[in-house]
């Protein structure tokens, strides 16, 4: 071979495999389901799983709550019966199916009109305020509680309901069902009036936060006030409580069914919300199969109809969090295309939902409206996952870094400084995907094995001793520490360079004020900052979305076109050329795959050691890949 061939070929074939990161969890089936819902009665197994078949859905959550109806909280038997069927149903075809359980949620119907109910058996067992209120609601306080129903919030801390939680939990895992999914495991802070209350202070919760810290909650506490060491205390107790929570629940599943999944269901994300709740997806992740994500960013509207083009950045941010946080294992994302909006075609928003979700490596869950079950469109949805179905592997299968920027999510910062920490990093993620420069997402978990030649912490404040330890070792390798905003380091710490003034937050501030005109060249010291691009160079409007990745040894570009997308309006985007340029020569290949689309062979022009594609317009989104031929 020609040496300025064989020069050229080898720094292709660096693109290709360069920073490899290790081995993820094993994948199953977690991380291929195409989600459908059903309701599931004693005599409906065979419909559902037919009707879901029938519609390419893989992974069929049927409704059928023990633990949230206080009529089979105390006798599971009919219920069990049923999700023994459908688990049987389901595997007969080569499917799988999990079934839906409350969290600390418990309902009694026509509560006035039965002499037993949760609360009337057991008071003692309900979250409480402060001040003794109890968590005690009706019907109308949410769409899903009847008038006429008693619903109260449990607290995990009450032994006798512990105890017959995770009885029915082995139980539910002996049917051969595959997967139980906990809907929302909360501390009650979400239903009007009760957002600030930092519940719960139960006599069982206020002994375990005694036994723990030595702390009355009831009298040491400044609640809401996170300068307040002994408050702080109380957030960290609160949410270590449901990751303990859901551990639990998934060893004794698996102590009956080693293959079980557990998935909980959690609407907060990166958002301060999760503080709140108690439930925080970063600390879920490692103890659960999976988590189904109800994302909904608080400023970004419900359903994809009503989404802004800059809270689909925002969205993408999360949604690229959670694949981090994850290492490996399944992101589902519930959310809503639609619900009546006669402005906004149903089927284009369904569309855009669901390539917003892949392009970032999530599953897609269809559904209408806020309700699980059902579809806005079954024909549209057939349509989408029959395409996901065909291309699998290319959404699904591990992503590696190749030459990443890192991007710090700091979890204790965003804990105690939600307010500061997450404008600067959802900025600083966002600056670089409309820059189209290839990132990672570091957090304390992965911190000691990245490997990119610069890392950002975007106004962090918070770092212990292992963290401190690490970024030292980072630095010390002649890596680029980028601090922006607060400065956690000690001054004479080698190879920072500092921005007080943070970047991202200002990025944010633009982009919020005039988002059209907002460009990541206005903040131009910091793109300056970055180590240079010595690989994939991509040319696109920062309208589109892009993220880098290496995909069962190829690098791979996935790109989510959101220009000319009018929140309320607009559900079609205005179609966007973009050039890709990648190290090498003669002898490389390129692949292009649009949403719902074919996979097309492209040519490259070759010049100056380096090899050019332009793609063929994108309208809602694509992929491209390289390959050495």
């Amino acid at each position: 071979m020609h040496l300025k061939r064989l020069g050229l070929f080898c720094a292709l074939c660096f693109l290709l495999t360069a920073s490899a990161s290790p081995a993820p969890v094993e994948q199953n089936w977690t991380n291929y389901v195409r989600i459908g819902a059903y309701a599931l009665r004693a005599d409906n197994a065979a419909k559902i799983v037919a009707d879901a078949e029938a519609s390419d859905v893989f992974g069929i959550e049927v409704d059928n709550d023990i633990e949230g109806r206080y009529e089979s909280f105390l006798d599971p038997t009919a219920k069990l019966k049923a999700i023994r069927g459908v688990a049987e149903k389901a595997h007969a075809v080569g499917n799988y199916a999990f079934v839906y359980v409350a969290g600390t949620e418990c309902i009694t119907a026509n509560a006035a009109k039965t002499p037993h109910t949760l609360f009337k058996d057991h008071p003692d067992w309900v979250q409480r305020k402060i001040t003794g209120e109890p968590a005690l609601f009706g019907g109308g306080t949410a769409f899903w509680i009847r008038q006429g129903d008693e619903d109260v919030w449990v607290s995990p801390y009450a032994p006798e309901w512990r105890k017959i939680y995770m009885e029915h939990i082995r139980q539910i895992a002996a049917t051969g069902i595959d997967g139980i999914y906990v809907d929302i495991p909360y501390w009650m802070t979400h239903f009007e009036g009760w957002e600030d209350t930092w519940a719960s202070f139960d006599d069982y919760t206020v002994a375990a936060f005694k036994k723990e810290t030595g702390l009355d909650a009831n009298k040491d506490l400044k609640l809401g006030d996170f300068s307040d060491p002994n408050f702080r205390k109380w957030v960290d107790f609160r949410i270590q409580t449901f990751t303990d929570f859901m551990h639990e629940i998934d060893e004794n599943a698996k102590s009956v069914n080693p293959k079980i999944k557990t998935i909980p269901e959690i609407y907060p994300g990166i958002e301060k919300e999760s503080v709140r709740v108690g439930a925080d997806v970063y600390s879920l992740y490692p103890v659960v199969g999976a988590i189904a994500h109800e994302y909904e960013f608080g400023e970004s509207g419900h359903m994809a109809s009503e989404r802004s083009p800059l809270n689909w950045f925002y969205y993408q941010v999360g949604m690229h969090s959670f694949r981090a946080f994850a290492q490996g294992k399944a992101t589902w994302i519930l959310n809503y295309s639609w619900d009546g909006d006669k402005a906004v075609d149903k089927r284009e928003s369904m569309l855009n939902l669901a390539m917003s979700q892949i392009m970032d490596g999530a599953n897609f869950w269809d559904a209408p409206g806020h309700s699980m079950a059902g579809s806005n469109d079954l024909p549209t949805r057939k349509k989408i996952f029959s395409w996901i179905k065909q291309n699998e592997k290319t959404f699904f299968l591990p992503r590696t870094p190749i030459h990443p920027i890192g991007v710090y999510f700091s979890p204790r910062t965003r804990d105690y400084y939600a307010d500061e920490f997450l404008p600067s990093y959802r900025g600083i993620l966002v600056l670089l995907i409309q820059a189209h420069r290839e990132f990672e997402i570091v957090t304390p978990r992965t911190l000691s094995e990245f490997d990119g030649d610069a890392l950002v912490l975007p106004d962090v404040r918070v770092l212990n001793a292992d963290e401190r330890t690490a970024l030292g070792q980072y630095s010390a390798r002649g890596k680029k520490l980028i601090v922006t905003g607060n400065n956690p380091l000690e001054s004479n710490q080698p190879n920072i360079t500092r921005f007080p003034e943070c970047p991202g937050k200002a990025y944010v501030a633009s982009l919020e004020k005039d988002f059209d005109h907002s460009t990541p060249q206005m903040q131009e010291a910091f793109l300056d900052s970055l180590p240079a691009n010595t690989g994939i160079e991509i040319s696109a409007s920062p309208e589109v979305a892009t993220s880098i990745a290496r995909v069962n040894g190829q690098t791979h570009v996935f790109m989510a076109n959101f220009a000319g997308l009018v929140a309320g309006k607009n559900p079609v985007q205005t179609p966007q050329t973009v050039t890709i340029t990648a190290p090498g020569g003669s002898g490389t290949s390129a692949y292009f795959l649009p949403f719902l689309g074919e996979t097309q062979t492209l040519d490259g022009v070759s010049k100056q050691g380096k090899v050019s594609f332009t793609l063929p317009p994108i309208a809602k989104g694509a992929v491209f890949w390289l390959q050495a031929d």
